[in-house]
């Protein structure tokens, strides 16, 4: 162990003071705390947010003496304050600055059922490298924000990180006290070990903005940079976009999900380019290929922090606008069915209501919106069809084709078709 990570411990000095944080108070007096109020105001103009905050939520994540509260709410925010314990000089200032900032304790991991919804800016501040679980800690600080987050945090790399930038992201791990003789310090990321993680938890674009001593920060968007002004290249043509394990339209957030797109580009095409929006988010690619001729693939991340219902897609390059047309998923939605009503189911080539071939055309109403060949069925006596298309609604009746596999048996076979636990009449057919 580097005899620097061991003996990066503050604690006597922060004792000593008794604050960890400086304060200038209204009636002209001052604290002392072991972050200087210059090298404070330093830090937070270096946040990428907006000098008025008025009618923005922020929330600081680790507040300890506040000092990054009350000075968003100096600047108009209404600002929600959490920590493990309750720190008396929090209070304490909270109540000489006649603060509203709603205080709360919370363990990190309570967050996401707390009920305190989303906010617009998230500061996550000395605290990442304190959680045991730092990828998923960034994925539920970029499912609690709209807009930015900042996350600083304790790096092994602040002298070289740019040297060997383009390797593979590194990070320590410390079983007990290896890092600053303290217990609850968990992890060091390189540099680029935190802003590889900061994209992996679903953040669009993550912006670099200081080394400090051992530390680095980093901002995190949930959007992509504004469309260039004068487009260089044509929009990408998006053709249609699936759930990449299921090839359904329907996304769960409580499971991994990845969002699998198809467009149409005249060129070659790097992940590094591609912008999709998922609903408000945008989100990076992971991966993209050929896909035929002059038609690719590329897979995307659900991003975190989608409300239940629909959401539009649309995917860019970094140098076009939008694509014109956009798809939707659907995430969260369960399937509601009251009643499915067979009106119809005939050869799916001859169209001949008696005999079926290879293919079969049914007609059914009552489908919910969100159903797709993923969570329909398709049924001949006790044989399950593979179903291949499900159309959209039209006067109330939806479309669903299936085939059937090779060597099924010639005979009568009654027809049903099934939906979120509710089937169909049945109906007599004939394969020939």
């Amino acid at each position: 162990m580097q005899a620097s990570r061991r003996g990066k411990d503050f604690s006597k000095e922060l004792a000593e003071k008794g604050w960890y944080h400086s304060f200038e108070l209204p009636d002209g007096t001052s604290i002392e705390g072991y972050n200087k109020i210059g090298w404070l105001r330093t830090r937070y103009s270096r946040f990428p947010i907006p000098s008025d905050l008025t009618g923005r939520r922020v929330l600081d994540i680790g507040a300890w003496d506040g000092w990054f509260t009350f000075e968003a709410e100096r600047h108009g925010a209404a600002v929600t304050s959490i920590d493990c314990i309750e720190v008396p000089n929090f209070l304490e200032i909270h109540r000489r600055l006649d603060s509203k900032a709603d205080y709360r304790i919370l363990d990190f991991y309570e967050l996401p059922e707390a009920g305190l919804g989303v906010f617009d800016h998230v500061f996550c501040l000395g605290i990442l490298y304190h959680l045991k679980h730092p990828l998923l800690a960034l994925e539920i600080v970029c499912a609690l924000t709209t807009d930015t987050a900042v996350v600083e945090s304790f790096v092994i790399d602040p002298d070289n990180w740019q040297e060997h930038q383009d390797q593979v992201p590194t990070m320590e791990f410390y079983e007990t006290d290896e890092l600053g003789n303290q217990l609850d310090n968990w992890i060091g990321p390189s540099v680029s070990c935190l802003m590889a993680m900061c994209r992996a938890a679903g953040f669009a674009r993550v912006e670099f903005m200081h080394v400090t001593g051992m530390h680095a920060g980093v901002a995190c968007f949930r959007k992509w940079e504004p469309v260039p002004s004068e487009a260089r290249r044509p929009s990408p043509e998006l053709i249609t976009v699936a759930n990449s394990r299921t090839f359904s339209i329907n996304f769960n957030t409580r499971k991994e999900e990845y969002v699998t797109c198809w467009f149409r580009a005249l060129e070659a095409r790097k992940r590094e380019e591609l912008r999709l929006d998922v609903g408000p988010f945008g989100v990076p690619a992971l991966y993209v290929r050929p896909d035929g001729e002059s038609a690719w693939l590329a897979n995307f991340r659900l991003p975190p922090g989608l409300t239940p219902g629909w959401h539009d897609v649309r995917l860019r390059f970094a140098d076009s606008d939008w694509s014109a047309s956009t798809m939707r998923i659907a995430v969260d939605m369960p399937l509601c069915v009251d009643a499915l009503v067979l009106k119809g189911v005939c050869d799916g080539a001859t169209w001949n209501e008696s005999e079926v071939h290879e293919f079969m055309s049914c007609w059914v109403s009552g489908l919910p919106e969100n159903c797709d060949r993923v969570n329909v069925s398709v049924w001949l006596g006790d044989l399950r069809l593979a179903v291949t298309f499900v159309g959209p609604e039209t006067n109330g009746v939806r479309q669903v084709n299936a085939s059937l596999p090779a060597g099924t048996a010639k005979g009568g076979y009654g027809c049903r078709v099934d939906c979120a636990g509710v089937s169909t009449d049945t109906r007599m057919l004939r394969v020939v």
